[in-house]
């Protein structure tokens, strides 16, 4: 009976540990007012970007062109733009589409960068030197101008758009976790655990990944912001969403051209975006503090 209550006692010491921890980087990340403020707002936004198709007073697709340009009023809040549409209306869905491509696009970089970085730091010799040369590659080459070719090949939609930053956005997860593991694949427990017998899979996935998740996890927290603004710089030049699906890039790019005759076009779509860009970078800055307090990255 001494052996199941000793277990017992080592997990309960065990979950005690983490608890503390989780409570020690809480608050570490309070005491950033920004990041806090960031974090409301990145929740505010994942709200609307959730429950906004369902509470747009319009389809973001429904037009009435006797009402175009018009300022804000309580049937509009936002203004219309120049054909009719409602402002309110078209932020809430762009919210949507643009969380949907900033995570699925930033979760498959993470995921390829994740695997190929384990692999090459822990295999080493050639394949670490191969993988290299490739990330180099995609470091040398300007992302955003890879993405338009991608983008152009492929054709304008949420699938190509994903596809593209995810093909660009992997090399830098794997550069970073493959330096990660260099630092740790010689370690006592790296090496005890090969001695052992334990496959490479097994070292990776127990002694190698636990210890720098939250490493990985800082950086996908600056690489949303990231792909919220490529995709924006795409629809600016004509090579985002198709219209009429609408974006924070084609409602900038649209506004362009009436910014003194109709302020409301330009300024309540950029500015919503630009808060937001501040606010992930925000919580992303509380998170490095919280997470890593040691500093570093």
């Amino acid at each position: 009976m001494m052996v199941p209550a000793m277990g017992a006692a080592a997990a309960g010491r065990a979950a005690s540990a983490r608890t503390s921890a989780a409570r020690r980087a809480w608050a570490r990340y309070r005491a950033n007012p920004l990041a806090v403020v960031g974090l409301v707002w990145v929740l505010v936004f994942f709200l609307l970007g959730i429950i906004g198709p369902w509470v747009a007073p319009h389809g973001y697709a429904q037009t009435n062109y006797l009402m175009a340009n018009h300022p804000p009023t309580w049937a509009y809040p936002m203004g219309t733009d120049s054909l009719g549409h409602d402002m309110f209306s078209e932020i809430l869905f762009s919210i949507r589409f643009a969380l949907e491509i900033a995570i699925f696009a930033s979760l498959a970089a993470f995921a390829v960068g994740t695997v190929l970085g384990l692999w090459a730091g822990l295999q080493g010799g050639w394949v670490d030197a191969s993988l290299m040369r490739i990330v180099d590659f995609f470091f040398a080459f300007p992302a955003y101008f890879l993405d338009l070719i991608l983008v152009t090949k492929f054709g304008r939609g949420m699938g190509p758009i994903i596809f593209a930053l995810a093909v660009t956005g992997w090399a830098g997860y794997a550069r970073l976790i493959r330096g990660l593991v260099l630092g740790m694949r010689d370690g006592e427990m790296v090496e005890a655990a090969r001695a052992l017998g334990a496959s490479p899979l097994h070292v990776a996935a127990r002694y190698l990944f636990p210890n720098v998740v939250s490493n990985m996890l800082i950086a996908l927290a600056f690489g949303i912001p990231g792909d919220l603004t490529v995709q924006a710089a795409l629809s600016v030049v004509g090579m985002g969403l198709n219209p009429p699906l609408p974006s924070f890039g084609n409602m900038i790019a649209a506004a362009g051209g009436n910014i003194l005759g109709y302020p409301w076009l330009l300024y309540w779509p950029a500015g919503i975006f630009a808060v937001t860009l501040l606010s992930f970078l925000f919580v992303a800055d509380g998170l490095q503090e919280a997470l890593n307090p040691k500093g570093g990255y």
